[in-house]
């Protein structure tokens, strides 16, 4: 099964700053979207940010003004740079892609916002 390839996860303090990355592998092809959902212990996946290849963008509410999206269409490569980062964004983050009407996704990477 192909599988998006994260990185970027870690500890930091409230107030911090991370920078995931997510790498799609060069067999998918006609990419329309790529994005990032997060699961928190206990709670359902909820959809973080998503970007289009035409540049849009669509947010959670509860990232806008923190999180930015971004995109390297010839690398297959979407970035989540997440600054002011508070207690409840803890959680796995996964990163997905939509293409060719299927859903790829990554392992899973754990980002941890504590004192």
């Amino acid at each position: 099964q192909v599988q998006l390839v994260e990185s970027g996860g870690g500890l930091v303090q409230p107030g911090g700053s991370l920078r995931l990355s997510c790498a799609a592998p060069g067999s998918i092809s006609s990419i329309n979207a790529m994005g990032w959902h997060r699961q928190a212990p206990g709670k359902q996946r909820e959809l973080v940010a998503t970007m289009f290849t035409d540049g849009r963008t669509n947010y959670a509410s509860s990232v806008k003004g923190r999180f930015t999206i971004s995109r390297d269409n010839a690398k297959n490569t979407v970035y989540l740079q997440m600054n002011s980062l508070k207690p409840e964004d803890t959680a796995v983050y996964y990163c997905y892609a939509y293409a060719d009407t299927q859903f790829y996704w990554g392992q899973g990477t754990q980002v941890t916002v504590s004192s």
